[in-house]
């Protein structure tokens, strides 16, 4: 059962004062949170691997043309040699988590071949590693003023530059990131 304060399907927003190497100024989707931890993909680590980078390493064939050169993605700094492939629709995978009726990401083989024959989903993001909490950590982290967190919508997942997806989401909330304090404000 979900959690009634879960964050999934929300970016996190990392404040301008976090510091850490592995999120200061990412945006980060939520996959999974629930009472054992939260697990996401950071949308703005861009690598200098293409998909065909990773479709040759798999030795996974097809004719990929300009598909084959979107951007892979340092997801986050847990298992980076692992491949996730966040899309749009909710089609049945070997390995999918349905994040809502719009958005699921997968692990498996069969996406990525999908993809090299040009039938995968439309609208994807791929991902080296992710990004993981445990158990209340996410939590303390917000209380510490590390994180804004707002909605998800699809044109920063998939759509924008990544250099742009980090302002864009704290927009969302009406937010201009580079005029915020590193302060927290807790009575």
């Amino acid at each position: 059962m979900e959690r009634p304060d879960s964050l999934k399907n929300q970016l996190l927003i990392a404040m301008p004062s976090l510091d850490d190497p592995n999120f200061s100024r990412t945006v980060t989707y939520i996959c999974e949170h629930g009472e054992h931890g939260a697990m996401g993909i950071v949308l703005n680590r861009p690598t200098d691997l293409r998909l065909t980078d990773i479709l040759q390493h798999m030795e996974i064939g097809g004719a990929m043309g300009a598909a084959g050169e979107q951007i892979v993605y340092l997801g986050g700094p847990v298992e980076e040699e692992r491949g996730f492939v966040l899309h749009t629709s909710t089609d049945p995978w070997d390995s999918t988590l349905a994040i809502d009726d719009r958005i699921s990401i997968t692990t498996s083989r069969d996406i990525l071949e999908a993809m090299a024959k040009g039938e995968g989903p439309t609208q994807t993001l791929v991902a080296l590693g992710y990004a993981g909490w445990g158990a209340g950590q996410l939590e303390r982290e917000l209380q510490e003023n590390a994180w804004l967190s707002g909605p998800a919508e699809t044109s920063i997942l998939f759509d924008l530059p990544a250099d742009q997806r980090w302002e864009a989401a704290a927009r969302l909330l009406g937010v201009d990131v580079n005029l915020l304090s590193s302060e927290a404000g807790h009575a």
